[in-house]
Order: C-alpha cells, then sequence, then structure tokens
C-alpha cells in the first residue's frame, strides 16, 4: 500500500512539473504574439443584472405590446435561416431613410451597432503617424478601438464644471496633431451635454480629416447635425436603434456623402447585418410611433428624476439630453455598493476618468424603476444629510 503511495504521490508531482512548464511556454507564447498594446488593456466590464433594476446601460426599458410581439414572432417564423442576408441590406436602408427622414442625397453604411463602425472608419484611416482625436471623458469606445488598432489617440480634456469643450485647447491639438478622424459625442456620454454648437462648426472647419459626430442619443433631444452633412465635405454622423429600444439587435448606422461611404463599404465584412436583425428593424420602424411615445415617456422620467435629485442637498446633478443623469455624490463607490444591497444596479464612474471622481450614472427607467432608484437613494443618503 505504502509503494502504491508513493507511485501516486510521484505520478501527481510529476503531473504539476509538467503542469507548470506547460504553463510557462503558454505564457511565453502569448508574450511573443499577443500584441503588447492588447495585453496592457483591461477587459470592458459589464455587471451581472440578473435580479437588479437594471438601469446601467441605457437601454430603453419598455417592451412592446403583446399583440407586436405575436405579430413579430408570426413574422419570423418566414424567415429564411437556411439563407444569407441581403449583403447591403437594401430595404432595411430604405427604411431607415423614410423613416427617420434621413437626407436623400446622402448614403448609408450598417454595423453591428455603432462599435463595428468605428472599427470600421479607424482601420479605413489607419497608417503611420495618424491620430485620433476626441474629447475626454465622453464614449470609451473611441480609446479602446484605436487602440486596438494601433492608431495614437489624443483625447482633450473636457472643461468642469459643466464638461464644455475648450475650443482654444481643441484648435491648437487639431493644429499640432492633425488627426484623422476627430469623435464628437452629442450628447455625451457619460455627461449628458450638448456641446456648443458654435465650438462644433469651428472644430469642423479647423479639422483636415474626417469628424464623426456620434449621435447614439439622438431619440432624446432635438438637436441634430444631420442636416449640415451636405453642408461640410468631412463630416459624418453615427447613430444606432439600440437607446430607441433595440439595444439587443445591435444595429448602427452611419450616414454621409456617398463618395465616403463608398470606401468606407470596403472594409465592412459581408452579410455583416444578419437576416433577423434586418427584418426585425425593418417591422419595428414601420411602427415607430410606438417608440416614439416610448421616447416621450422616457424624457418626462428624465426631467422629474432630474428635479428629484437636484432637491437632494450634497448631490450635483448635470443637465442630461440623454435618457441617463450623470451626478456626483460624497464617497461614490459606497452609494454604488449600497444600492446594489437595495437591488438597484447604476453605473459607478469612479476611478474611470479624474473628471469623473465621486460620479454616478442612472438610466432613466420606468416611473417604478426610477422611483425605487430615487427611493433607496434617498433612504441611504439621510442619516447622512443629517450630519
Amino acid at each position: 500500500m505504502l509503494n502504491i503511495l508513493k507511485i501516486v504521490k510521484g505520478y501527481y508531482t510529476i503531473t504539476l512539473n509538467l503542469n507548470h512548464i506547460a504553463c510557462e511556454m503558454l505564457i511565453e507564447k502569448l508574450n511573443h504574439w499577443i500584441n503588447p498594446r492588447i495585453r496592457a488593456l483591461t477587459l470592458y466590464q459589464v455587471h451581472d443584472a440578473t435580479g437588479f433594476v437594471k438601469l446601467d446601460a441605457m437601454e430603453n426599458p419598455y417592451t412592446l405590446p403583446s399583440e407586436l410581439r405575436q405579430e413579430w414572432l408570426e413574422l419570423i417564423q418566414q424567415v429564411p435561416f437556411n439563407r444569407y442576408p441581403d449583403p447591403q441590406a437594401f430595404k432595411l436602408k430604405a427604411r431607415l431613410t423614410t423613416s427617420l427622414n434621413l437626407p436623400t442625397k446622402t448614403e448609408l453604411l450598417l454595423g453591428n451597432g455603432s462599435d463595428e463602425l468605428l472599427q470600421i472608419l479607424m482601420l479605413a484611416v489607419n497608417g503611420d503617424n495618424r491620430v485620433i482625436l476626441s474629447f475626454e471623458p465622453s464614449f470609451v469606445m473611441y480609446r479602446m478601438i484605436a487602440t486596438w488598432i494601433g492608431l495614437e489617440f489624443i483625447g482633450i480634456p473636457l472643461q468642469l464644471p459643466n464638461f464644455n469643450i475648450n475650443i482654444d485647447a481643441a484648435l491648437e491639438a487639431i493644429a499640432r496633431y492633425r488627426p484623422a478622424i476627430i469623435f464628437l459625442a452629442y450628447p455625451n456620454n457619460p455627461t449628458g451635454n450638448l456641446f456648443d454648437a458654435a465650438a462644433i462648426h469651428r472644430i469642423i472647419q479647423a479639422a483636415p480629416g474626417l469628424i464623426v459626430i456620434d449621435e447614439a442619443y439622438a431619440p432624446f433631444t432635438d438637436e441634430t447635425w444631420i442636416e449640415k452633412i451636405l453642408q461640410y465635405d468631412n463630416l459624418l454622423v453615427l447613430r444606432t436603434v439600440s437607446k430607441m429600444g433595440l439595444a439587443g439587435l445591435r444595429l448602427g448606422y452611419l450616414i454621409g456623402h456617398p463618395a465616403w461611404i463608398k470606401e468606407l463599404d470596403k472594409i465592412r465584412m459581408p452579410y455583416n447585418i444578419n437576416v433577423l436583425t434586418q427584418i426585425t428593424v425593418d417591422w419595428a420602424l414601420s411602427h415607430k410611433e410606438i417608440f416614439d411615445m416610448q421616447t416621450r415617456q422616457i424624457r418626462m422620467e428624465r426631467e422629474r428624476l432630474q428635479q428629484n435629485l437636484s432637491d437632494l442637498p450634497g448631490i450635483i446633478v448635470y443637465p442630461s439630453q440623454a435618457n441617463f443623469i450623470l451626478f456626483r455624490v460624497n464617497n461614490a463607490p459606497f452609494i454604488f455598493q449600497q444600492l446594489k444591497t437595495h437591488g438597484i444596479l447604476i453605473k459607478n464612474l469612479h476611478n474611470s476618468h479624474p473628471m469623473l471622481d465621486n460620479c454616478l450614472r442612472v438610466t432613466v427607467g420606468t416611473a417604478e424603476e426610477n422611483n425605487a432608484f430615487f427611493t433607496a437613494l434617498t433612504t441611504m443618503l439621510s442619516p447622512l444629510l443629517k450630519n
């Protein structure tokens, strides 16, 4: 029995040694083949929202009426899943153009969410000494995708207290770096504000390369740059159907002069928009009035929630033209964790950027969800406010 134990012990020792050697070899290969820029990145984290009131991801909280869901189910039963989708999605493009009142002299490029279109844009301009410029804090994927591709990214700090563009710093950076693309989120994420239109005009006029205005939150503001696309030969507008209530379908669209879209389309992967997304978005836009009604509800709830938060002492609330509200509160990480214990999940932006210290971002949900969030927040702030 003792000999058997020695043999077994010896086997495990050999196995552990082999595993250790294999692990070292694996690490050596990873270090050799994976680009150092990629190894230095941190994985984009998405919290598990199971069991929470989910107010962290700027989603439309409303579902479709049951009769419309049944209509959709009947529609997809006819989908030829065995066939590739229309590679150019012509029918869907026509629907987007008419339903969203897009200029007829412009062209569309569709992507799997805005992220794929950002990647296509940066791949198209990639080259030695090419620079991507944006303003920070803003949408993190501008920097991340530039890093993946190997482009230099320059982030111009916004001005506190209201996260405005420092136009002098912007023009100086444009002259110095000659950026291939400048990204402007309008409204800006995560701050929710609209940048000054006069400043944007000056940036467009000074830019040597492309200006991409990211209007992901267009349903929640009356301002847009789409009508200016044909006025400027370097302007593109990026949008998505995610915020209007179709986040799970992952459809983004880029609007621009046909000459730009023709070149960018060469980089798009064939059949990138799957048949379910094409058919479902086309069908959903035929019922656009439902989404418009939901958008109006969200906008009304945004104003109510913003006012309620502003009435709380000790909180700085930033004006928003999006479907979320940024606010600053003492000990934001503690508040974030306490909200989770109450079953409320929002976004903790503390440590994401120096300008966002002690900042939290809450998505505007249904009236019931907003009430649950506000009640929980008020409950936990009460003892702090008494001191």
